[in-house]
């Protein structure tokens, strides 16, 4: 069996790094870990080619190549998974399907022809296709039927289908599932709540196939909640920090995780001896009451700034994620965003309206209130979408302050200051790597050095403050003069994409009447007390 693995585009958003990518010389950020790991569950005596489309353009040879055509991919592809769905059925191919998007809505997937849906965990699912085609089977859904995979039993992915030039950072997973229950959120639904590992002894395998590969770069553990499992996690940093010492460091790590991880010193030490260097939190809003009622009450047990500060002291540097639009939230949201960014000190954020997702508790609560629009399947994670639901303010104001918040935030000024005040904060000790002769790959990143002193100490007007900052750290702590250099380049992204989220929500709001731009619903009554705190 001939398999072509298609991976759809991501339509440009926070995580789509276009203006890094072009910086640095790369094509996209990270590859598709999921088709890997589809490649490596399907029988290997197949044979396999992986088309990412983020990175390349369709081959009309490989179209002619497949005996079948393998697509997975989240709802924020999920316009051009249907679009190369439809056009394999034009050329007569049968096509599997499978991915988080069409596990949530697997009628979108099916109207576009698609032959086989393989919906949830593959190592579950993929041995019953696999079965179906061996009989003659030319359709069928194949389901889990509430079973989750024992991820102890996951192979190994295929990291030699990937050409290793095309992408920023390498992707690898350690977990499924988190604990916590907030609403919004897909991937308590999708994974469960009982978070499934991977044994250390499977990631420091994985870690030593992408070393013999020739990967020497960052990498993104790509846990929901990496920490959602403490007991599983520990014994794994252990055993990462021994690896990661033994081959001189060779990968810097960045994950995600809840904010509870501030709690846990041990677990803080042991993340930073395994050498990793960034983790993505989920903070949503400074606003407790808007927490609880989302049931995010894992961000109300502390004050949250002081958290992300302790996570920095300690040696991570934290991009934070926002939310504007909860239910019975207050006008001024996007400057209780700004002010709270700023007193936390976070160099890179994500500010999105809220969505409500296929399958959520959100989804099903706001169906039974009647306030999902007629389209609300058209929900996507990407930041320029305003809410697919009536909201309880008008939705005018909720997508002036979206636009707001991300212009104010990534304001040349405004980001170099607290970026520098995160890597002043920056815990960190650096690791002891041997020296080493320059690569002929690095010499591009000393390219995109070039460009981007031209950029940040020339060209724009924030030219003295960034030269200012810079001689500050090379006399006070040059051991962050790495750190905050990366930060401004990935600024080259998020400056320029703020225009983009402003351009996009005007446009849709300029479609809208007069009636849907200030329809909002009064604020239900909250089903959990919030208590009479307004602000964390």
């Amino acid at each position: 069996m001939r398999v072509l693995l298609l991976y759809p585009k991501f339509p440009p958003s926070y995580w789509s790094y276009e203006g890094l990518l072009k910086l640095i010389g790369r094509k996209t950020l990270l590859p598709p870990l999921s088709l890997i790991t589809v490649a490596a569950i399907l029988p290997q005596d197949w044979e396999f080619r992986l088309a990412d489309c983020n990175a390349q353009d369709m081959d009309e040879g490989d179209w002619a190549w497949a005996d079948i055509v393998m697509l997975s991919g989240m709802i924020v592809q999920k316009f051009h998974m249907l679009e190369l769905i439809r056009e394999a059925k034009q050329r007569n191919k049968l096509v599997a399907v499978g991915g988080p998007y069409v596990t949530s809505v697997p009628e979108d997937a099916r109207e576009a022809g698609a032959d086989f849906l393989v919906l949830d965990e593959g190592e579950i699912t993929i041995p019953l296709f696999v079965a179906a085609l061996q009989r003659g089977e030319t359709s069928g859904t194949f389901q889990a039927n509430g079973k989750k995979a024992d991820m102890s039993l996951s192979p190994i992915p295929r990291y030699d289908l990937l050409d290793f030039q095309d992408y920023s950072e390498m992707a690898l997973q350690f977990s499924r599932g988190c604990p916590f229950l907030c609403e919004f959120c897909d991937i308590i639904i999708l994974y469960g709540r009982k978070p499934r590992t991977k044994t250390p002894e499977q990631i420091l395998a994985e870690l030593q196939r992408i070393y013999d590969l020739g990967w020497r770069r960052s990498m993104f553990l790509v846990d929901d909640n990496f920490i959602g499992n403490k007991h599983k996690v520990k014994p794994l940093l252990r055993a990462m920090a021994v690896w990661q010492e033994q081959n001189d460091y060779p990968f810097s790590i960045t994950t995600e995780a809840s904010v509870n991880l501030a709690d846990d010193p041990e677990l803080l030490e042991l993340m930073v001896k395994a050498n990793f260097r960034v983790v993505f939190i989920g903070i949503e809003t400074p606003d407790v009451d808007s927490l609880l009622l989302t049931r995010k009450n894992q961000n109300t047990r502390r004050p949250l700034a002081k958290q992300i500060q302790t996570i920095t002291r300690a040696g991570l540097r934290v991009m934070g994620s926002f939310i504007i639009g909860f239910d019975g939230e207050q006008p001024g949201a996007d400057q209780r965003i700004i002010d709270f960014v700023e007193e936390a000190a976070i160099p890179h954020v994500m500010v999105s309206m809220l969505q409500a997702l296929p399958t959520t508790h959100l989804m099903h609560r706001l169906q039974q209130e009647g306030r999902l629009y007629q389209q609300s399947d058209h929900a996507n994670l990407h930041q320029s979408c305003l809410t697919n639901f009536v909201p309880t303010r008008p939705l005018k104001q909720l997508a002036q302050e979206h636009i707001n918040c991300n212009w104010q935030l990534y304001e040349p000024d405004r980001f170099l200051t607290r970026t520098y005040e995160h890597c002043m904060n920056l815990g960190r000790k650096p690791v002891q790597k041997k020296k080493r002769p320059l690569k002929i790959q690095e010499f591009r990143e000393i390219l995109a050095l070039f460009v981007l002193l031209w950029r940040h100490g020339f060209k724009r007007h924030t030219r003295l403050k960034f030269w200012r900052y810079l001689w500050l750290i090379w006399q006070e702590k040059p051991s962050v003069l790495r750190t905050f250099l990366v930060c401004c380049a990935h600024f080259e992204h998020f400056h320029a994409y703020r225009e983009h989220i402003r351009h996009d929500v005007e446009n849709q709001l300029a479609q809208l009447t007069d009636e849907e731009l200030e329809g909002f619903v009064s604020s239900p009554k909250p089903k959990y007390s919030v208590g009479a705190r307004s602000q964390a």
